[in-house]
């Protein structure tokens, strides 16, 4: 099968987005297909251009037998909302030439992954004109994320934009999204319930597997805890992900904050993107907070492993509308998790009974849940030992990628037909 990936983001960028489109399409490549991608320039979540790649200039390259052509695209230093919306826009059009190219190779099935939702337009167009299916993965509802979080603003404005979402939806082969919660959501936009995929981000269990916290290395050192002087007996409350606004990171410095007096209590914050800084700032006193830059694939079990505690915040205004990519690497760690979600979100139903919940914005309740963890190892192992196993039956990466294989075949093979528009949910 001919697959054109069409995703802004892609390897080598280590979390997000880029990282399960990389893995994606190296997947589907190992298993026969042939794969083609267009992509930007690498840039996430440091907002900066990857040394040895432009932000200016049309590149192609091969990577492991797959096609990479890169376009050109604005890269803002600071990503608030118009400057975001300028970033999508340039990727959408410097990247027309590079789809259109596609028409004398003739893929098979046009793969978009939003965001950005700039690109769907375009790729509609370029599959009906080759007679090919075409197939929209939504990492992000990018249209209500930017209106719930209050990046964009105006009833008229997201009346139009939602409007204008829910037509493009409709009119692909296939939508997928990556949690219940989401699909759900899918629905409500009118999209027929035989053209939805459940295709969550995945984890490589046999990549991400338990360890003890303090687990020497072949050379008898502690790891990361040596690095970084934390004792094999203290607890690593950790986050690792890109720090960025719909994360909700401050929380985590107002937690710290709480329990300085806790000596046995250190912070690790493994991570870039914009909002390190502030944090770095609102941690500037603390004796026991950590920050390490994002570390090589090659060392992520490593790192998860270092924990004691995992802590992922989550902005109330972006529930359901994300799901954080991170969650299934700390899962399939066997570590406790603490997230910040409200009771009957997607985050909350899964972490609920594999770790602790406490309401978005609460760093006292955050505190309290790390306190409580923190003095009790048994409670630690047990949600551990439910997450591992929570990660093992439902986001085992070969399991999902096969899933996405079958359906690829199967929408490739069916009558090719422009999908009809059905109404939305009351």
């Amino acid at each position: 099968m001919k697959i054109l990936l069409y995703s802004m983001n892609f390897t080598p960028e280590l979390v997000g987005i880029g990282k399960y489109s990389g893995e994606m399409a190296q997947w589907l490549h190992a298993k026969g297909h042939d794969v083609r991608v267009i992509a930007s320039p690498p840039f996430f979540p440091n907002w900066a251009v990857f040394e040895g790649h432009s932000a200016w200039a049309y590149r192609k390259t091969d990577w492991n037998g797959i096609t990479i052509w890169r376009a050109p695209t604005w890269v803002p230093a600071r990503p608030r909302a118009l400057a975001r919306l300028a970033h999508l826009f340039s990727f959408m059009v410097s990247s027309l030439p590079l789809l259109f190219a596609q028409i004398r190779w003739k893929p098979d099935v046009v793969f978009v992954v939003e965001p950005p939702l700039f690109c769907a337009p375009s790729a509609l167009l370029f599959s009906r004109v080759l007679g090919i299916k075409s197939w929209l993965h939504i990492q992000d509802y990018e249209v209500d994320a930017a209106f719930g979080m209050g990046l964009v603003r105006g009833a008229r404005v997201r009346r139009f934009a939602l409007s204008i979402e829910r037509w493009l939806l409709r009119r692909f082969n296939r939508v997928s999204t990556i949690s219940a919660a989401m699909l759900d959501k899918a629905r409500d936009k009118g999209i027929d319930e035989t053209r939805l995929v459940l295709l969550p981000n995945w984890v490589d269990v046999r990549s991400i597997f338990p360890q003890p916290a303090g687990a020497s290395d072949a050379d008898g050192t502690t790891g990361y805890r040596n690095m970084l002087g934390i004792p094999a007996d203290e607890v690593v409350v950790l986050y690792a992900g890109s720090l960025g606004a719909k994360q909700g990171i401050e929380l985590l410095a107002d937690a710290a904050h709480r329990l300085v007096a806790a000596a046995h209590i250190h912070f690790v914050f493994c991570g870039n993107g914009p909002s390190r800084e502030p944090l770095k700032a609102a941690c500037a006193n603390l004796p026991r907070v950590h920050f390490i830059d994002l570390q090589p694939a090659e060392r992520l079990n490593e790192l998860l492993g270092m924990a004691d505690i995992h802590v992922l915040p989550q902005r109330a205004d972006a529930a359901d509308l994300v799901m954080p990519s991170k969650l299934a690497g700390m899962l399939a760690s066997g570590k406790a998790v603490i997230v910040t979600a409200h009771a009957g979100t997607e985050l909350s139903n899964v972490v609920s009974g594999r770790g602790m919940v406490v309401a978005p914005g609460d760093a006292d309740a955050l505190a309290d849940a790390i306190a409580q963890l923190a003095v009790s190892r048994p409670q630690r192992e047990a949600m551990g030992a439910a997450a591992r196993s929570f990660a093992e039956t439902e986001l085992d990466r070969n399991a999902i990628l096969q899933r996405l294989d079958r359906e690829l075949t199967r929408c490739v093979a069916e009558p090719l037909a422009v999908p009809a528009p059905t109404g939305s949910r009351p």
